[in-house]
């Protein structure tokens, strides 16, 4: 048996990087796949389309995960279409990186808004389903960064530890009624984000990682099949590096 089969996963930010190794994963487990993005475009008609080739239901959502209003309307459309969703991975976010001495309100705004608030709007948004269940897994998607700063990303750094506090908190809230919530902390992960840097940064950056070489999605992903699985039956409240030991 799959590890995750006769489950619905929602993922949100799943077109494209880790989300989607994430949502194909799942799926090969079995998992049936409701996924969002801001728009529903051609990355995330074709991720749907692949999803459904590995033999599960699978279904794009273009949805806002930084606005309440919308987090709650896509979650009520999810339900109407898979009945139920046992599985929550907040994965959506941005960066707007500088240094502090640049860095305008509104990329500190955007930043908070669309990382942070958003694991609060899916959240909100799903426990009561969860609740009614008395079983659910929400993975969150932090960083390292969010474990040891990064100059550059205050707001992003600032985002991921803030998601990890929350993380803690919400597993002890809904602890109770079975419901697991832990967080994913990546490092270096090569993505088309990281592929866009200079080879000597990459390299470079390289170099400081024990393992001697970036992270692949999949390796998040793995992790995020045994956080959302019934192996961690007894896991909640932690923080996972998948980071090669750069965090130790």
């Amino acid at each position: 048996m799959k590890l995750l089969e006769g489950k619905t996963a929602l993922v949100t930010g799943a077109s494209r990087g880790i989300g989607k190794a994430i949502a194909l994963v799942f799926a090969k487990n079995g998992a049936n796949i409701a996924f969002t993005d801001l728009k529903y475009d051609d990355a995330a008609e074709a991720l749907e389309k692949e999803l459904q080739e590995l033999g599960v239901k699978a279904k794009g959502f273009s949805s806002d995960a930084s606005s309440f209003e919308d987090s709650e309307r896509v979650i009520n459309d999810i339900l109407k279409e898979f009945d139920r969703v046992d599985i929550l991975v907040n994965n959506a976010g941005i960066t707007k990186d500088n240094l502090l001495m640049r860095m305008g309100e509104s990329d500190w705004d955007a930043v908070l808004t669309v990382n942070l608030k958003s694991v609060f709007n899916l959240t909100k948004a799903i426990q009561r389903h969860m609740l009614k269940n008395r079983k659910g897994s929400i993975i969150n998607m932090s960083s390292v960064v969010g474990v040891n700063g990064n100059a550059g990303q205050s707001n992003y750094s600032a985002s991921k530890a803030g998601m990890i506090g929350f993380t803690k908190s919400i597993a002890q809230e809904l602890g109770s009624r079975n419901i697991r919530c832990n967080a994913i902390a990546p490092g270096f992960i090569e993505t088309e984000m990281t592929h866009k840097l200079p080879e000597d940064v990459r390299k470079e950056w390289a170099q400081q990682i024990p393992l001697r070489r970036g992270g692949k999605p999949e390796d998040v992903a793995n992790t995020a099949v045994f956080l959302a699985s019934d192996l961690s039956d007894y896991v909640t409240g932690q923080v996972i590096s998948v980071c090669g030991g750069m965090s130790t």
